[in-house]
């Protein structure tokens, strides 16, 4: 195993800072300050448009309109507020993303007295810099600057083999499919570090499966001091020597890479999550990199479009990688009400997948699984300001996936600090050491589910790209019925169903981009049920594209334009150097696409209708056309979409007079102006992690101190 570190920060972010990224209440910042345009009709029409613009709407048409606006802003909102409200003494911390070489005269700047470029990442063309608050304005205006946010700060969030369908596909004796465990795959883990000397990261030749450690937090060291990346690192590929395989991870063979960017106290920055980003794609060959794990997150206050860890993410998946990140905690609050808009950065990102959290109910079997009451839910609410000064919101679907995050016992670091401020975290399972187990809830726990998931489905068929990955992920994924989408995606992982279609899909497609041609090896349909622990169901069969839903066998059987390396599945779009084009399709003919499609913000045509505001009403009910709903089947025209209790903006509720149940869009927090959000949302997120949600759980397996090595 290599061990490196890296240039230490120079100093840590104060603790109320780093309150925010656990809090995940990234949305509310942008709630806060968004300037919302007021329409002539009644105001609650207007809010509930926020929800109903889901229902329908590519994203090119609003690339085209943001275009004749002129050019957008070129630095992060939260960043212009609090350089603007400083001294010209006073420092910032800042992430600059370029678009085109270095000037002399960007390069005289950042080389004068008072700024200090404190890291330069080498493959994401983007820099952090340390410099005059007074300068800010100077820095965004150069033209080869594409923006410029804060460094802002990071933190965590938040039976498995049986219940994912992990064993049926790893024995010989699984469901239709034998033999993936993970070998050969590389599976990158940004975290807090990993306890290497733990038993469950041996594979049964007593090698440490853990090849490589590196610290980006400048702690100089790669261990867990704080117990989250030990947790993280065995869901997604720990053994089963422990307890008989009891607590055994995904890939239990496949290889870990350590990269160390939460410090002692389960915190960092986006520098440093940049950096181990950076290193990710430079090494990706090396160690077959094939899967990134992202159980952290930070405010989701700037658009996919500019923020630099969405966009660093957008380049590796474009490379082939997939980035399996964590939705966020923050889907209640403190009264109990759901909260929607609440998905952390990078969960923002359409070309990662978002992963919820489910909950087991203590039992293997399916059918009693639902949507755990912490996890965030979309829409994401992260955006973009154009040159007239007009907030446009992304209003992308998240979470893509829900998977097992409440109550889940894995590896425990030794003398953790979670563990010490929390013992009835510790499982107790052995009073050895490195055999020991502990107790985590959360999106952090269901992310490297979804992981090794990804990392079965790559050994089973190396050729998938990313998007492909993702397309059978949520393809053969199980709705849980009382949830819509925005809380669960496409359903909750299967990765028994997902590890059977991925084997039929053709191996012979090179770089080519064949629109239309047959995707399978096999004229004979899989049949989209499964059955796990005598619970037998129906896959999705559909993905989401960005605002649509999107469904049918066209699918499976054709190869569609958002296959392909470089492109956006969620919204039809290709990246080409940091530029966005339209792909001019989406997909093919066969594949049944939601009905409105958002023409201009806030209107929706739909059979040849325009409505006001893009919402359709009757009575105070939202309808939209054939949208993914609860029971998890499709609906028609006059359907419940969602139900809103109160919607808040800029803290003034505004209805019809009338509440209904279900959640809010809440601004609870006090925004202070450099991005800082102290609120109840923030005690609530870490209330998740270590309460999570009331259920039954499994009995403890006590360890025998044997190694089990059946698995």
């Amino acid at each position: 195993m290599e061990t490196t570190n890296s240039t230490p920060t120079p100093r840590l972010i104060h603790r109320a800072q780093l309150a925010v990224s656990l809090s995940g209440i990234m949305a509310l910042d942008a709630f806060r300050r968004a300037k919302i345009k007021r329409f002539h009709m009644v105001a609650w029409l207007t809010c509930l448009s926020l929800l109903l613009s889901l229902s329908g709407g590519i994203m090119v048409g609003e690339r085209a309109k943001a275009q004749s606006l002129g050019n957008p802003a070129k630095a992060s909102s939260d960043l212009l507020n609090k350089a603007h409200s400083l001294s010209n003494t006073d420092t910032v911390k800042v992430i600059v993303q370029l678009r085109a070489p270095m000037s002399s005269s960007l390069n005289s700047l950042l080389n004068s007295n008072g700024v200090h470029v404190r890291k330069t990442f080498q493959t994401l063309g983007a820099h952090a810099v340390e410099l005059p608050a007074s300068i800010v304005d100077t820095l965004a205006a150069f033209d080869e600057v594409s923006y410029v946010s804060f460094d802002r700060p990071t933190q965590s969030m938040g039976h498995l083999s049986a219940t994912t369908g992990a064993d049926a596909v790893r024995t010989t004796t699984g469901i239709n499919v034998t033999g993936v465990d993970g070998t050969g795959i590389g599976i990158a883990v940004l975290d807090s570090g990993v306890y290497t000397s733990h038993t469950d990261f041996l594979d049964k030749s007593n090698q440490v499966r853990v090849v490589y450690s590196q610290d980006f937090t400048g702690e100089n060291r790669t261990d867990d001091p704080y117990g989250h990346g030990t947790h993280v690192a065995a869901i997604v590929a720990g053994s089963g020597r422990v307890s008989n395989a009891g607590y055994l991870g995904i890939a239990p063979n496949a290889n870990l890479l350590n990269l160390r960017v939460l410090n002692s106290q389960g915190t960092g920055t986006v520098s440093s999550t940049l950096a181990a980003l950076d290193w990710v794609a430079a090494n990706k060959a090396t160690y077959n990199i094939r899967v990134v794990n992202m159980s952290l997150g930070t405010a989701a206050i700037d658009s996919y479009k500019n923020d630099p860890i969405c966009l660093a993410v957008r380049r590796l998946v474009n490379s082939g990688v997939v980035v399996v990140v964590a939705a966020g905690n923050n889907g209640k609050n403190a009264a109990g009400q759901k909260v929607y808009g609440q998905i952390h950065c990078p969960g923002n990102e359409p070309s990662a997948i978002t992963v919820g959290a489910a909950n087991t109910f203590g039992t293997d079997a399916r059918n009693d699984d639902g949507v755990a009451t912490y996890s965030s839910r979309g829409p994401t609410r992260s955006s973009w300001t154009d040159a007239a000064g007009v907030q446009h919101y992304d209003h992308l679907m998240k979470p893509d996936l829900v998977a097992p995050g409440n109550k889940i016992i894995e590896a425990k670091a030794i003398n953790n600090l979670l563990v010490t401020q929390n013992p009835q975290l510790a499982a107790n399972v052995s009073p050895v050491a490195t055999r020991d187990q502990m107790v985590l809830n959360g999106t952090s726990m269901a992310s490297p589910v979804v992981a090794g998931a990804a990392a079965l489905l790559l050994q089973a068929n190396p050729t998938l790209t990313p998007n492909m990955v993702k397309v059978i992920l949520e393809y053969t994924a199980q709705p849980l019925a009382g949830f819509n989408m925005l809380e669960q995606g496409a359903g909750e992982v299967n990765i028994e169903g997902a590890v059977r279609l991925a084997r039929l899909v053709r191996t012979n497609f090179g770089t080519t981009k064949p629109v239309g041609a047959a995707l399978l090896n096999t004229v004979v349909l899989p049949v989209p049920q499964t059955t796990l622990a005598g619970s037998t169901f129906t896959w999705s069969q559909g993905i989401l594209l960005g605002q649509h839903w999107a469904k049918g066998t066209s699918l499976i059987t054709k190869y569609q334009p958002v296959y392909a390396l470089g492109t956006i599945v969620s919204d039809g779009t290709i990246v080409t150097d940091g530029a966005i084009v339209s792909d001019g399709a989406i997909v093919s003919d066969g594949v049944t696409v939601t009905d409105g499609t958002i023409v201009t913000d806030g209107v929706i045509m739909t059979d040849g209708t325009i409505v006001t505001d893009g919402v359709i009403a009757t009575d105070g009910t939202i309808v939209s056309d054939k949208i993914l709903l609860s029971s998890g089947i499709t609906m028609s025209d006059g359907v419940l979409l969602l139900r809103l209790a109160t919607i808040v903006s800029d803290g003034t509720i505004v209805t019809d007079g009338t509440i209904v149940t279900d959640g809010v869009i809440a601004t609870d927090g006090t925004i202070a102006s450099d991005g800082t959000i102290v609120s109840d949302l923030y005690l609530q997120a870490q209330a998740a992690t270590i309460d999570g949600d009331p259920t039954t759980v499994l009995p403890v397996v006590v360890d025998t101190g044997i190694d089990c090595l059946s698995y």
